[in-house]
């Protein structure tokens, strides 16, 4: 026998019927496509914006990669969110240690004098804090809109990174699930939507780590059996569970190169130097080049990285 609907279900469904438009109008609208780029012709001029997940290793690797006559800059932190870069009043922790390098210039007059190709923004972690605390949305726009002022072919690039190894919802978990509602929809979603025709580009370096981790924990990367293995320890062997090693800074250089020059970064070099002029411990030449294959894997899956669709000539697998 039919059963007649209850009262309250008649309810909600009246009630669902007269929010739904309401809903629809204050959801937020879908972040505007960001434009196909075309691989750059010259070497770059790149700034870094951003903490230790940036650090030294990165931007001087990238260098290695990338053609001769790249250039980069950089203002880095200790755990350091765009705010406290952007506000003189709030102090920037481990400062002078962090921009000891030859290579540091003051980001506001850096970014605002226009003589950068791409400017790489990143926020500090945890993000959520970042964003709750800190005005992330805000001051990520606040530094994109300097740097599009400034040169109207200055690209905005945001480095995606990543939480602790230990974290309580776990580290895949976190790096799969905050990618699209954090990094890109509450962090970048407001400058999108103000310049849509300038949107800031993904560097997802967190998806590639992520990637790189289980292919060394299904066995198939030369030299790394564990994710552990991309990341520092300290003098007792025990893991830093938030800075990279060597190996780690090597596979966020190469997806830097790959999103910055959109070029395949197979058959790049593997032995590198690091900062300080000493040798960068390095994977063999198999272990590298498998890394290298998953970094193009995955950044030509990102559809705001740039890169045209798959088939094009960006989507090459030839170095």
């Amino acid at each position: 026998m039919r059963t007649r609907p209850t009262l309250m279900a008649l309810v909600a469904l009246a009630t669902a019927l007269v929010l739904w438009p309401l809903i629809r109008w204050f959801a937020p609208a879908p972040l505007p496509p960001v434009a196909t780029r075309e691989p750059p012709q010259a070497p770059l001029a790149v700034f870094h914006l951003g903490h230790s997940l940036v650090g030294p290793e990165v931007p001087h690797m990238l260098a290695q990669l990338a053609p001769q006559g790249h250039i980069w800059n950089s203002q880095l932190g200790s755990g350091t969110a765009l705010k406290e870069h952007w506000e003189p009043e709030l102090a920037i922790r481990d400062f002078d240690t962090a921009n000891s390098s030859p290579a540091y210039r003051d980001a506001r007059s850096a970014i605002g004098s226009g003589e950068y190709d791409a400017v790489v923004l990143t926020e500090m972690v945890e993000l959520r804090d970042a964003l709750r605390y800190f005005d992330g949305a805000e001051y990520f726009h606040r530094w994109a809109d300097l740097a599009r002022s400034s040169n109207p072919d200055t690209q905005i690039f945001l480095y995606e990174t990543w939480h602790h190894l230990d974290d309580p919802a776990g580290w895949e978990t976190r790096i799969a699930q905050d990618l699209a509602p954090l990094w890109l929809e509450k962090l970048t979603g407001k400058d999108s939507r103000a310049t849509p025709d300038r949107a800031a580009y993904l560097i997802p370096a967190g998806q590639v780590m992520a990637a790189v981790a289980r292919a060394a924990e299904a066995g198939e990367i030369d030299g790394l059996k564990a994710r552990s293995d991309l990341f520092s320890r300290n003098d007792q062997g025990g893991i830093d569970t938030i800075h990279l090693n060597d190996l780690g800074a090597y596979v966020v250089a190469l997806t830097h190169y790959s999103v910055l020059y959109l070029r395949p970064p197979l058959g790049l070099p593997h032995q590198l130097t690091r900062a300080n002029g000493l040798p960068a411990q390095a994977l063999s030449a198999q272990g590298a080049a498998e890394i290298q294959r998953i970094v193009w894997q995955v950044v030509q899956a990102q559809p705001r990285s740039g890169f045209a669709a798959k088939g094009g000539a960006q989507a090459s697998a030839d170095p």
